[in-house]
């Protein structure tokens, strides 16, 4: 047997991307769209796969384009048998797309075709059960009607020579791009056409004041009701739309347009609609925001008879995530929700409200069920995502191997989770990595990978962008804790920082640490602190509230420096919330939680790692940070991208991420860096006596 190698960027950047998963009607066949980089290209590609939850090798459906994504199998088409819709960009009957559009293909194989011309592009859709229609959401002038009007309105926009983005309104830009301007997401009917023909498309909003959300409309925003003549949508009902809106319920008649609101309440912000397969019902989740804008989505459920809805897992204390699918007799739902660190897939039972795991994990991080056949998709700390098929009274299937012999030759590390006693004396999770190989004997550098979010739970599950088995193939002991606010423990976990960042998650990192400097494998004088986003902010609290040497460098990327400069983010309606006040009402309160007003503290040699496109945490923060530090002769260095976002997604911009991370960390290593022992000094030699003569 060869020896198996540590892992190393490339062969992270060589795996597989699985994405979601779409089932035929009858169960048997799954399709998803599997991407695949390239480091020499320094780009990467997706294609659709075919895959038999009966068994068999997949099968790549289509080949043609880069970034074919999304893929719905249609439902049952009597003669005219099955379809797969996926939205793409690609070049058909002389006319190259330049916005995404939406393509079908027969699963058996032969050539996609374009199901219509939107000028606007095609965001995300859904079949309607007829398999005749689809709705879809597309950026749209709301004063302009017609799709004529529209694309001659999107060309003139795209021929300008103008650069300038002018706007009024209050949410204009999210994550990494400014939002359309002068455009909103509409929701549009296409009639396919007959053969080959593209289809007839109508806008289901023009004339209205409707529109999904702004930031990332999609599939999950919407519903089309089992009879296809309705369709049930999440809307923003305030005039002025920004980030923090309370969303409310509306159905629609799809055949007259007329439109009826069926849940809104001003205190409550709603999500996620799903019809019941009887149409009688509409499942969503609920978020109480009126009470404390980091309230739980939680499952609720509208009855047509009599028009009124119920939150029914108000008892239960986790958080729902969309999508939502009802069981096939409308008994239960099927969801995802995090628990300590994990995600699995949940059956919630509406007659006794209770929930249960249908499958645990490692992470679920999709799904999908027909005809009795489940299929999920999940990940956990050894293992990117992988495809198992659960039929009924049947173990579970692996239904694909993409990166089995890849996985096959690297030599991985030991996977642990642990608790600490934490702040206020609460139980806190940490998860571990050991090296390669590990050895109790010997000893080791430890470093802290401190999540992002706040509001985020990670633990066993595989990320691609940091890595934990890649940091500890260098050598490291990895920790990752389970701060106070974190996801996944409850409620009052999560919101126990509220007001008062930093606080907590501090005393919980350093609780990780002296556990850590117990064990005789840790080497004290080797230990180093990362972070992200929120855990990039955390590492700049540390660098001016921890004494200088217990962590001999840190690393942050894109992280919170600056509360009053953040105010240039995309989400600077909650800073209030998150902090107490806005900075102009009570600016000691946010100077209290801020890592640049103790700058006088700051000490230990930093990395400071940021994009140009990162709208969530402008990279001044970045800059501002590693300026203070050379201010102050700290040693710095900055690694800055004009071409990434909050994330990095170029392979070769992610590999010298990783190449800059960890020479920062070897450049700071003392094993890496002692200085020679010196030498004792010869005695000098005596002076001979003169000679008298």
């Amino acid at each position: 047997m060869a020896k198996k190698k540590n892992i190393t960027v490339e062969d992270l950047w060589q795996m597989e991307r699985i994405g979601g998963v779409s089932l035929s009607p009858d169960g048997a066949q799954a399709v998803t769209a599997v991407t695949r980089c390239s480091m020499t290209d320094n780009k990467s590609m997706s294609s659709l796969w075919l895959l038999s939850t009966l068994g068999g090798a997949p099968r790549a459906l289509t080949t043609c384009g880069d970034k074919d994504g999304q893929p719905r199998w249609s439902p049952h088409r009597g003669d005219a048998g099955d379809l797969i819709a996926f939205t793409a960009k690609r070049e058909q009957a002389g006319v190259k797309d330049k916005e995404n559009q939406l393509y079908l293909i027969a699963p058996d194989g032969g050539e996609a075709r374009r199901a219509a011309q939107v000028a606007t592009g095609v965001d995300a859709f859904r079949w309607s059960p007829d398999g005749r229609r689809i709705v879809f959401v597309s950026w749209v002038r709301p004063e302009l009607k017609g799709q004529k009007a529209q694309a001659a309105a999107h060309k003139a926009f795209g021929e300008r020579k103008e650069t300038g983005y002018a706007t009024s309104e209050s949410q204009y830009r999210h994550w990494d791009h400014n939002l359309p301007q002068g455009r909103v997401p509409h929701l549009h009917l296409l009639e396919l056409g007959k053969g080959t023909g593209e289809g007839k498309v109508r806008d289901l909003f023009e004339g209205t004041a409707y529109e999904l959300g702004r930031a990332d409309p999609g599939a999950n925003d919407f519903d089309i009701s089992p009879d296809g003549k309705r369709i049930v949508f999440a809307f923003n009902p305030a005039e002025e739309k920004r980030g923090d809106g309370r969303f409310a319920l509306a159905e629609m008649d799809i055949r007259s347009g007329k439109a009826t609101v069926i849940a809104q309440d001003g205190e409550w912000d709603f999500a996620s609609p799903r019809y019941s397969p009887d149409g009688q019902r509409v499942a969503f989740t609920a978020s109480h925001v009126g009470i404390k804008h980091t309230m739980p989505a939680q499952l609720a459920v509208w009855q047509r008879d009599g028009g009124r809805w119920e939150v029914v897992s108000a008892e239960w204390d986790h958080e729902v995530h969309a999508p939502l699918q009802w069981e096939a007799d409308g008994s239960a739902l099927l969801f995802c929700a995090e628990q300590k660190g994990r995600t699995h897939l949940w059956c919630f039972d509406l007659a006794d409200r209770r929930a249960e795991v249908r499958v645990a994990g490692g992470w679920v991080s999709a799904f999908d069920k027909a005809a009795g056949t489940l299929v999920t998709v999940a990940d956990a700390a050894t293992h990117p995502n992988r495809m198992h098929a659960h039929l009924p009274g049947a173990e579970p299937q692996r239904i694909e191997s993409f990166n089995d012999s890849l996985m096959a030759t690297l030599a991985l590390g030991q996977v642990e989770e642990v608790w600490v006693k934490g702040a206020l004396e609460d139980p806190v999770q940490m998860w571990l990595v050991y090296p390669p190989g590990f050895d109790p004997k010997k000893t080791y550098p430890v470093m802290h990978n401190i999540h992002g979010g706040p509001h985020t739970g990670p633990g066993d599950n595989w990320h691609y962008r940091w890595n934990t088995q890649l940091f500890a193939a260098q050598g490291y002991v990895v920790a990752s804790v389970n701060y106070h606010g974190s996801s996944g423990f409850g409620y009052a976990f999560l919101d126990s920082i509220t007001h008062r960042w930093g606080e907590l998650e501090l005393q919980d990192v350093e609780a990780g640490t002296d556990w850590l400097r117990r064990k005789p494998w840790v080497d004290k004088q080797r230990i180093f602190a990362t972070g992200g986003s929120y855990g990039g902010f955390m590492v700049a609290w540390m660098n001016g509230h921890v004494k200088p040497g217990r962590y001999q460098a840190y690393v942050c990327h894109a992280g919170c420096f600056d509360w009053v400069g953040m105010f240039a983010d995309d989400a600077w309606s909650w800073h209030a919330k998150e902090l107490g006040h806005w900075y102009w009402d009570d600016m000691a309160q946010v100077h209290r939680q801020s890592p640049h007003a103790f700058a006088k503290n700051f000490r230990t040699p930093t990395l400071v790692i940021h994009g140009a496109l990162d709208y969530r945490v402008p990279d001044a923060q970045g800059l501002a940070y590693y300026n203070t530090l050379k201010a102050q002769n700290v040693d710095a260095r900055l690694l800055w991208f004009p071409d990434e976002n909050h994330w990095i997604l170029k392979p070769q911009n992610s590999r010298l991420w990783y190449g800059e991370f960890f020479g920062w960390l070897r450049q700071h290593d003392p094993k890496f860096n002692a200085k020679p022992k010196s030498q004792p000094k010869p005695k000098p030699k005596a002076l001979a006596k003169p000679r008298v003569r």
